[in-house]
């Protein structure tokens, strides 16, 4: 026969349905408020119009990958300037660290796209069917006209918003007004219609039918954060040290209405005599059976009504301890408060603390602020951190130039000597004009030994850029027959481009190749 304690736990559990309770309370309107804000800004950014002038796209924000170019209101990053978004990147991985190791998992219970999404959905369904016991009565019912009714109507609510998800998610990558013109009349690219397709089964699969299960199974989030927290994270917990033991009203009552007795039983047997109390009658004892009177016994705070289960999005107790389902959306934090309230118990029974907190709170120290676990010396450090490549990005945008080359020397072959003994290299030239206009630049060489300049294609040593292009030229440099230019292995050699209007100038450094020795 096996023994089961020897068998480990399994790696998944099938899906009990969640079906949370509506709460109120100031962190229920902090989500509120984040979700409308997240929101409109994924739905609304792409018809926001910015003029950048003819030719360029009027879209605030756009991802244009057939120019490679993206647009953010006034700023436009090109494909050289890709360290802009690695920046960005970095900032955002330090902005995880640092709000996980401040506050624990914030992102996942606030801004995760999942969390929003998922809350945006539960709006839908408690508007439908109802609050959590309706739902559940939903649930269980068999199939009628009236749950078939309310499916159908939560189900095209739901696909009408996975729809919409998937669409301004392509909207970032074209022009808005002409995509959507194109999508209604069956004009837009197969690529477009695909994207929104995948997007909106994914939306309507996650935020409604898996939801806390992306959580648990699919997001790597959980398990890495457990390695960036401490003793002195702030995450929501319960202080079971006042909570504990638990009970309802009725058996409040009834305890106190027997030790109440018991109390009134002794007062009225008389004085204390010594150490003891004289013989009395017991609540609960046949007559005449009498001994000492019991401690009173005392309840804590938790009156075991479950609303910190109900609220939860999870279908967690927070109740158990620390757990990787728990997102820290601080729900429970507002219906436990709601509960002291109406009961007259002070609120915090369940809420943000420090696992180093709770100890101390349990050998009877003073509660420590929110500010003193924020400010320390790990939060500061990555502050510091995430503030100098944010101050360094800004700098390295207000400090780049709108005019940018490079230049490359043409390997196949390294040079070539002419027939009266002069030496030619070659050079691909790469010439970026990041207005939006028409410039006209002058190219000209720097070397200690003089070598003449020769465009392909062109009779000077001016070249007219259109306006946001990139334009590539191929350039020749030749040595005099005799030079030390012809007679040196290499020379050290700078490429000079001036815009003929502003003066602007850009230089870059290259090798002239002579004859070989």
């Amino acid at each position: 026969m096996t023994d089961t304690a020897d068998t480990p736990p399994p790696l998944y559990a099938a899906r009990e349905p969640v079906f949370p309770r509506r709460v109120s309370g100031w962190f229920r309107t902090f989500k509120w408020w984040i979700m409308g804000i997240t929101l409109g800004i994924y739905y609304l950014l792409p018809w926001i119009r910015w003029d950048r002038g003819p030719e360029l796209p009027d879209q605030a924000v756009l991802v244009d990958l057939a120019n490679r170019r993206f647009y953010f209101f006034f700023i436009e990053i090109w494909p050289q300037e890709f360290y802009f978004v690695a920046g960005l990147l970095i900032m955002a991985g330090l902005g995880l660290f640092l709000f996980t190791a401040a506050l624990g998992r914030v992102w996942c219970g606030y801004t995760c796209p999942q969390t929003v999404w998922t809350d945006l959905f539960i709006l839908v369904e408690r508007w439908v069917e109802g609050d959590r016991n309706a739902r559940i009565r939903l649930f269980r019912q068999p199939w009628n006209a009236e749950k078939i009714r309310k499916r159908v109507l939560k189900f095209t609510l739901w696909i009408l918003i996975a729809v919409a998800t998937g669409g301004a998610w392509v909207f970032y990558f074209a022009d808005a007004p002409t995509l959507l013109k194109e999508l209604l009349t069956g004009q837009a690219p197969a690529v477009a219609y695909m994207s929104i397709a995948v997007l909106t089964a994914t939306t309507f699969t996650f935020g409604g039918m898996m939801r806390e299960q992306v959580c648990i199974y699919m997001c790597p989030w959980p398990r890495i954060q457990g390695a960036m927290m401490d003793e002195q994270t702030l995450t929501v917990g319960y202080r079971d040290w006042r909570g504990e033991p638990r009970g309802k009203h009725r058996r409040r009552r009834e305890m106190a209405e027997k030790t109440d007795a018991a109390f009134a039983t002794t007062r009225a047997a008389g004085p204390v005599e010594g150490t003891r109390s004289p013989k009395m009658p017991m609540p609960g004892l046949p007559s005449g059976v009498g001994g000492p009177i019991p401690e009173k016994e005392t309840l804590g705070d938790c009156i075991d009504c479950n609303a910190c289960v109900n609220v939860c999005p999870m279908g967690i107790d927070i109740r158990d301890g620390q757990q990787l389902a728990c997102i820290t959306c601080a729900l429970c934090i507002d219906a436990c408060d709601d509960v002291m309230a109406k009961i007259g118990k002070p609120r915090g029974l369940i809420d943000y603390l420090t696992l180093g907190d709770g100890e101390a709170e349990r050998m009877g120290a003073p509660k420590v602020s929110v500010w003193k676990r924020i400010l320390r010396p790990r939060i500061i450090l990555y502050t510091v951190l995430w503030s100098a490549i944010g101050v360094g990005l800004v700098a390295a945008l207000v400090m780049r130039t709108d005019l940018a080359f490079s230049i490359e020397p043409v390997r196949n072959p390294i040079n070539v000597v002419l027939s009266d003994g002069s030496v030619r290299n070659a050079y691909e030239l790469r010439l970026r004009n990041m207005t939006g206009y028409d410039r006209t630049f002058d190219i000209s060489v720097i070397a200690d030994d003089p070598l003449a300049i020769e465009l392909q294609g062109r009779a000077g040593a001016e070249v007219v850029v259109p306006a946001n292009e990139t334009l590539r030229q191929r350039i020749y440099l030749t040595s005099a027959p005799g030079s030390t230019a012809s007679k040196t292995s290499s020379l050290d050699v700078d490429l000079q481009v001036e815009d003929e209007n502003s003066g602007a100038r850009a230089v870059e450094s290259t090798i002239f190749h002579g004859k070989q020795q």
